[in-house]
């Protein structure tokens, strides 16, 4: 049984363009590949025919695995998020007590990470510790180099 993920519309809406490209236009350019490297002749030393073949199944395994996460995904109400807790959804500042910086997370469902933007999963370590915390509190985030000390500063939409 999967479980439910949460993800914000704009994310569902990229899953939903992500799975349609899959299903159109690179499913037609990869049978067009095969149609050529059949052209060639013998299969059994056609390498074309066989990169385009696993270009097929790996695109139908795509296309397969994103089906599910539609299926399991549950769109976050923009006007249920609040900033009395930390939730999917929210930006929150924290003050890392050990390192004495403020960092600036945007709490997101797992498909939406993005690191370089600091999107980061309410299924991380970090995530995890924020979720349902609020402003002032202090929480300790389980880390693979030891617990880390933060006080959440603000929590915004």
């Amino acid at each position: 049984m999967e479980k439910e993920f949460l993800v914000t519309q704009e994310g569902y809406d990229k899953l939903e363009a992500e799975l349609e490209e899959l299903k159109t236009v690179k499913r037609q350019e990869i049978a067009e590949r095969i149609k050529v490297a059949l052209g060639f002749g013998d299969l059994s030393e056609n390498s074309e025919y066989d990169e385009a073949k696993n270009a097929q199944a790996a695109n139908e395994n795509k296309i397969a695995e994103l089906e599910q996460k539609i299926r399991f995904a549950r769109i976050i109400d923009e006007s249920e998020i609040d900033t009395e807790t930390v939730q999917v959804g929210n930006i929150v500042k924290v003050h890392d007590m050990e390192f004495d910086e403020d960092l600036v997370y945007t709490i997101v469902g797992t498909t939406e990470v993005d690191l370089s933007q600091n999107k980061i999963s309410n299924e991380s370590p970090i995530g995890k510790a924020l979720m349902g915390k609020k402003k002032n509190q202090i929480v300790n985030v389980e880390a693979p180099s030891g617990v880390i000390k933060m006080k959440i500063l603000s929590i915004k939409k």
